[in-house]
């Protein structure tokens, strides 16, 4: 590593100065700012470099040494990471895993290159949350798979960088847990995500005096799962041959010792290669920059988890068919937040109440028309209601509530001989814990999703497609982090044609999204983006930047540098 001090925005400007020519186009995901200290000391370190050509299984591995002149080590207001990534050529996107001391800290995804003048991209991700790993030296791994091979010679140029803002008076040190305990591959080598199924489990051995303890997850879908949302019930599989079964519904489960722990309802993050890449340029899709996340409280189990034995800890993702299985595969990962005692007397206590069923409850309603039409509806819901009372050897009782109430329907229409499938889709929920009677968790969100995709031709290699995808979501991920409200709304379209003279596409991408916290952070932007031109870009708020991004001027037209598309339900773009 490099390190820099107090040089927060250098390694942006020289970023930014390969925009001399206003030609390379800059890719961005629509997201706040991160609600940082802007007035205090800022201590910037270069974390790694490297250019990720011939990069599947080999990620790249280094030594993050945390900074000692930004006050005492562990003691900061803040800490973000800024990626920066330049490419040229014709290139897939690759999910991106960033791993520091065995656990999971960021999950992100390239947009596809252009050929010519390239692109451009930067994100800050805020990972103050993660601040008890950044305390001390350990191996921070990002792994990028990407492949160089006939018709794909797009390199991602990578610079991480990670910035730390000192404490003080007006900016006290940043809340953070006792400790964080892994749940993934826990390898030195590689990122620590794992595949599912089969079903992943880990053994954990908490402090005897852990008090509280807070789950978060790390999951997206890969392969076959990659688009799970359009996936077909199998009942419906012989009138749609050729297409992905397993149906639209995913859970994604913590268990504790074999026990329901608590549950996620992921959101379709929709990747920059995904339908239609044109219409995520230089837009990406919500998301696909910085995936999220989900959390759990687990506290319920604290009685159980500090016994001073190895517990299970499971993570799966299932589906609504009657085997609950799902097809290859997802990546999953997470990490425990403990809170521990001031007091080195085992905690003690008791599971008061426990309703929670091993699966959502689920439905799967349809018809086949004479004309080869078919129409299906699945539904599903997930109820859980854990008490505890716990009690601290320091002598403090803290009587806990854990309450999830999920909801999802996946609505679907594929007709025209499968020419159109429709997809309307909504993933709703109520998630509520509390500690004598405080609010420590929340979770309030709804994901609405619609698609329509259309074949514009029999042979399949021209398409068209609209998007119509919401995030909103209320959350409280626990206690040490500040509670925000995220109201997002994402329309595009695009239409795509492969060809042996070059691919062809164009698209739209509109976005309108607000941000709000209680420590008083705002932030607002309505953008909009037609044929690779930004045509309005407002921003405001707290956490607005003082000056505008800089977007590139009016281009013509594109063709011949557009990557292959990645179709969902198995459809397949005629290889030329």
């Amino acid at each position: 590593m490099l390190p820099r001090t107090a040089l927060p925005s250098l390694f942006l400007l020289l970023g930014y100065a390969l925009l001399s020519s206003a030609a390379v186009l800059v890719d961005f995901q629509v997201a706040q700012p991160p609600p940082v200290p802007k007035d205090a000391k800022q201590c910037t370190i270069q974390v790694l470099q490297r250019d990720f050509a011939f990069s599947f299984g080999s990620a790249e591995v280094v030594e993050l040494v945390p900074p000692t002149d930004c006050g005492p080590v562990g003691s900061w207001a803040a800490i973000t990471l800024n990626l920066t990534v330049t490419s040229n050529g014709t290139q897939f996107d690759r999910l991106g895993i960033f791993t520091f001391q065995n656990v999971e800290i960021w999950r992100t995804s390239t947009p596809e290159p252009t050929r010519g003048d390239g692109i451009i991209w930067t994100y800050i991700k805020d990972v103050t949350r993660y601040a008890p790993l950044f305390a001390k030296p350990g191996t921070f791994i990002f792994q990028l798979d990407n492949l160089i091979e006939t018709g794909l010679d797009g390199i991602y140029s990578t610079v991480v960088h990670a910035t730390f803002f000192a404490s003080s008076p007006p900016h006290p040190p940043a809340k953070k847990a006792d400790l964080l305990v892994p749940l993934s591959n826990l390898r030195n080598d590689t990122g620590n995500d794992v595949s599912v199924p089969p079903a992943f489990s880990i053994n954990v051995t908490l402090p005897r005096n852990s008090v509280q303890v807070f789950a978060e997850l790390y999951a997206s879908g890969n392969g076959n799962e990659e688009f799970w949302y359009f996936n077909t019930p199998n009942q419906f599989l012989n009138a749609l041959p050729g297409f992905l079964g397993q149906g639209p519904f995913r859970e994604v489960r913590l268990l504790v010792d074999g026990q329901i722990a608590g549950a996620a309802y992921p959101y379709a993050t929709i990747f920059t290669g995904g339908i239609v890449p044109t219409a995520w340029r230089p837009i990406t899709s919500y998301g696909a920059m910085d995936l999220p996340t989900y959390f759990l409280d687990i506290t319920p189990f604290v009685p159980i988890l500090t016994d001073g034995q190895p517990h299970n800890i499971s993570l799966d993702v299932t589906s609504a068919e009657e085997d609950h299985t799902i097809l290859q595969n997802w990546f999953l990962s997470g990490v425990l937040q403990v809170f521990t005692d001031k007091s080195t007397k085992p905690t003690t206590g008791k599971i008061t109440q426990y309703t929670a069923s091993p699966f959502s409850q689920t439905n799967t309603v349809g018809t086949v028309g004479e004309n080869g039409d078919v129409t299906f509806t699945v539904s599903a819901s997930r109820k859980i209601h854990i008490e505890s009372t716990i009690v601290s050897g320091s002598g403090q009782v803290n009587h806990v509530v854990w309450s999830q109430n999920l909801q999802y329907t996946n609505l679907q229409n594929i007709l025209d001989d499968t020419a159109i499938q429709d997809v309307l889709q909504m993933s709703s929920g109520t998630v509520l814990s509390t500690h004598n009677g405080v609010p420590v968790v929340v979770d309030d969100f709804s994901f609405p999703l619609g698609i329509n995709f259309t074949l514009l031709d029999p042979s399949g290699d021209s398409f068209k497609a609209t998007f119509d995808h919401s995030y909103n979501r209320d959350l409280l991920p626990f206690p040490a982090v500040v509670r925000s409200n995220i109201q997002e709304r994402q329309t595009a379209s695009g239409f795509f044609l492969e060809s042996p003279n070059g691919n062809t596409g164009n698209g739209t991408n509109s976005n309108v999204f607000s941000y709000v916290d209680q420590a008083g952070n705002t932030y607002s932007r309505v953008v909009d983006a037609v044929l690779n031109n930004i045509t309005f870009d407002k921003q405001s708020g707290t956490l607005a930047p003082t000056s505008p991004p800089p977007h590139r001027g009016p281009l013509p037209f594109i063709t011949g540098s557009v990557g292959k598309a990645r179709l969902p339900s198995a459809r397949r773009v005629p290889s030329t």
